[in-house]
């Protein structure tokens, strides 16, 4: 079972807690991994250039010198493509990226940036953000004490609003909630922050599929 020291707002040690086994000590894919970010980076892509065609672009249409004699290339158009402002060959046009990665891979994905982080000492666990109000500069402090990486992200619970407030204007800070949790996110950030009631709804969302694929390799 995998174990991590929890600290308090000023980076002193408060207990020793039990990970999920399934979630924090799973066999890392590299590959699973690179499929997860590719499609989450694809589904991001709005798909909305556009690019003309030789049938598109205005004027061409009158031949631009006789076929023969000139002693030049035949020529029919000046809007085909080896012209300056042509058309263009295999133009772009809008389209919709997205396509969807399976259950499977994307679970097996999550288990193995969590292990990594873990593995790699980028996961802190705090027991609470506790602040007297959101300011910035508190939060900043809190972000120094507990010795976070300057590019961080910061998973809270929903009744934990005022990190957000805090943390929004610092540079190189994200918060997320535990439900919203990614694979590109916590790749994307060098520390991994958690509050100890994010942790608990971490594991209570994504472990029960975790239990359901122990049982079917029963």
């Amino acid at each position: 079972m995998p174990k991590i020291q929890m600290i308090d707002i000023k980076g002193n040690p408060v207990e020793e807690v039990e990970l999920s086994e399934g979630l924090f000590d799973a066999p890392v894919s590299t590959h699973a991994v690179y499929l997860v970010v590719k499609n989450i980076l694809a589904n991001k892509r709005q798909g909305t250039h556009s690019a003309k065609t030789r049938s598109e672009v205005r004027g061409g249409g009158r031949k631009p010198w006789r076929q023969k004699g000139t002693g030049r290339a035949r020529q029919g158009s000046i809007r085909s493509p080896q012209w300056k402002g042509g058309g263009v060959v295999f133009a772009k046009k809008p389209r919709d990226y997205s396509y969807t990665t399976p259950k499977k891979v994307r679970r097996l994905a999550l288990r193995s940036v969590l292990t990594s982080k873990l593995q790699d000492g980028e996961l802190i666990l705090v027991d609470k953000f506790i602040m007297d109000e959101p300011k910035t500069k508190i939060f900043a402090n809190i972000l120094k004490d507990i010795k976070s990486a300057r590019k961080a992200l910061v998973v809270i619970n929903d009744d934990e609003k005022d990190v957000i407030r805090a943390a929004r204007n610092i540079e190189g800070v994200k918060t997320s909630r535990a439900t919203d949790i990614n694979v590109y996110d916590l790749l994307k950030y060098d520390s991994l922050i958690i509050s100890k009631e994010a942790l608990g709804t971490i594991e209570e969302v994504f472990n029960w599929w975790i239990n359901l694929i122990s049982l079917r390799n029963l």
